[in-house]
């Protein structure tokens, strides 16, 4: 789980309540939960029972609550997975919906006058909330208590995946991080070789498409000719939650090794016609399907256009990160049919996906693998309409188009292993945006130009 240090979140509580126990056991008496077991056995969770019980209960002040979830979060912290997933399933299981009440909440909906129908409807609709929601709700407003519930979600995600008593508990907790993270309550910060160390230590810890290999790596990528912007929440200021690394240049852009090379020389960003996006790394796994990446090209896209209005492209150097996986399993039926697919076949085995060493058949590996690779984007599809490629998916979901492909424009091990070394250009041409996005998401058309089209010819 990718989480700061569990003492960020003590610190906070200890800020908040400097007393300790003392100061939220308040006049009626409470377990201590700060000795527990780590594994959280019968006895113990009974303990931690009577305190959620405790902190929902509707007569204690909003301060004592409050303070009460920030002493059960330090408590989390401290256990270990098995006592987690022991505190997890009592919360989903024993602190879900009132089934006795919802069924209360129905009757009186039902035979309502009108006059009381609105009332009625409310109290339903407070009936149908899960009491664990309730629980989750008093951590917004603890210090660091909201970056602690999308770190739960990270864990949850991964633990449902054995625990199936969990999902509900985990669609809960996405549905309340989609409500705190509306697009609307972002901010977009530029971040720059002058932000805080600990804001740039991030950066390299959440970068996820090209490593940042070291701090000159990173000084290279905030110079004066590239730039970096990050969505920031703020009831986490110090935390990006999506990232985008942009670099101005003429042209599109075909090798990720050249735009990242240390040695090359700054480009003139007054002869800039072109802006690069060519990472995009979301850094908080646990907001997982609560999508805003899209809302940060388009800002970024804005943001750069008033800055630089010379700029004529917007594009992306894209991995296809499913690619070789894909060709690898493909049936050589299916290959037949796609472009490229016989000269693949027609290779010699065996037929290795990243080979670039000079050969007789590097020329025919060059051509079928890159007509493979546009048939993968634009004709391979998931459930229908969606292309199987998820980079793909996010950029023509978001209005781009495919506009180039780049042989061995990644010769990263990295690159190699999962895109056979290609990349891809996405273009966002700003009139065609929302007709793509459209056409797109409900037909599953994939917008491509002219010189993709005649690879898949």
């Amino acid at each position: 789980m990718q989480t700061q240090p569990a003492n960020l979140f003590e610190r906070a509580f200890k800020k908040l309540v400097p007393y300790g126990l003392e100061a939220v056991s308040g006049r009626r008496s409470v377990p201590d939960i700060m000795s527990l077991d780590a594994d959280l056995p019968e006895a113990d969770l009974e303990r931690v029972r009577e305190w959620v019980d405790n902190c929902l209960d509707t007569h204690a002040g909003q301060v004592e609550a409050r303070n009460r979830a920030a002493m059960l979060g330090r408590m989390y912290l401290k256990l270990s997975r098995t006592g987690k997933v022991r505190f997890l399933g009592m919360l989903a299981e024993e602190y879900g919906i009132d089934d006795a009440g919802v069924e209360v909440a129905i009757s009186g909906w039902q035979h309502a006058r009108n006059g009381d129908r609105a009332r009625t409807a409310h109290q339903l609709r407070k009936a149908l909330e899960p009491s664990h929601n309730r629980l989750l709700k008093q951590f917004t407003g603890v210090p660091s208590g909201v970056k602690f519930l999308v770190d739960m979600r990270e864990e949850l995600l991964e633990l449902k995946q054995e625990y199936a008593t969990l999902e509900s508990l985990e669609a809960d907790l996405k549905e309340l991080l989609a409500t705190w993270f509306d697009v609307g309550l972002l901010q977009l910060e530029e971040i720059s070789w002058n932000s805080s160390a600990a804001l740039l230590e991030k950066l390299i810890a959440y970068e996820a498409v090209h490593e940042i290999k070291s701090w000159s790596d990173l000084k290279n990528r905030l110079d004066s000719d590239r730039r970096c912007f990050a969505f920031m929440h703020p009831n986490m200021p110090d935390e990006p939650l999506i990232f985008v690394e942009v670099a101005l240049v003429n042209g599109l852009a075909g090798s990720v090794q050249k735009l990242l090379d240390e040695q090359a020389p700054t480009q003139d960003i007054g002869s800039a016609d072109t802006a690069i996006f060519y990472s995009i790394s979301n850094a908080q796994p646990g907001l997982a399907g609560i999508s805003f990446g899209n809302f940060l090209i388009k800002e970024v896209v804005k943001k750069l256009s008033s800055e630089f209005p010379q700029l004529k492209q917007f594009a992306t150097l894209s991995p296809i990160p499913g690619f070789a996986k894909w060709l690898e399993h493909c049936a050589p039926a299916t290959l037949c049919d796609l472009p490229g697919g016989e000269q693949w076949l027609s290779l010699p085995a065996p037929r290795e996906v990243a080979v670039i060493e000079a050969s007789d058949s590097m020329e025919i590996r060059q051509e079928a693998l890159t007509k493979l690779a546009a048939a993968y984007l634009c004709m391979v599809k998931k459930r229908g309409a969606r292309a199987l490629d998820p980079v793909a998916h996010f950029h023509l979901s978001n209005g781009a188009q495919v506009a180039r492909l780049n042989w061995m424009g990644d010769v990263s091990q990295k690159g190699l292993r999962q895109s056979a070394g290609m990349m891809v250009n996405y273009l966002y041409e700003l009139p065609k945006i929302e007709q793509r996005s459209e056409q797109y998401t409900s037909e599953g058309v994939v917008a491509q130009s002219s010189a993709i089209k005649k690879l898949l010819k």
